[in-house]
């Protein structure tokens, strides 16, 4: 089992910037890519960022060229920078890690809200 615990959300104003982290532990072995989701009520879950252990990235153009996601490989923790914070990105967010390139595990999830 893989168990991921993410952190750092919270209310801030448009403008501004929090950082995720997500903290997986447990059977890691075999987890490639990890990445958040977000999903705010009534909306789609979207994809906003992911990553794999090589470092190669992929964003959402909704926050292409704001937000950057990151990977600390021997602390197993993957990071989400968020700046110029806009209250379309209000959503719930949630780290995932993979099972043979889907997304297979999951955290808790973190609320962000952004207000305007």
């Amino acid at each position: 089992q893989v168990k991921l615990v993410e952190s750092g959300g919270g209310l801030v104003q448009a403008g501004g910037s929090l950082r995720l982290s997500c903290a997986a532990s447990g059977s890691t072995f075999g987890v490639d890519a990890m990445g958040w989701y977000r999903q705010e009520h009534g909306t789609q879950r979207e994809l906003v960022a992911n990553i794999d252990r090589g470092g190669n990235t992929n964003y959402s153009d909704r926050v292409k060229g704001r937000f950057t996601i990151s990977r600390d490989n021997a602390k197993n923790t993957v990071y989400l920078q968020m700046n110029n914070l806009k209250p379309e990105d209000t959503a719930v967010y949630s780290c995932f890690a993979d099972h043979n390139g889907l997304p297979y595990h999951w955290g808790q999830g973190t609320q962000v809200t952004v207000s305007s």
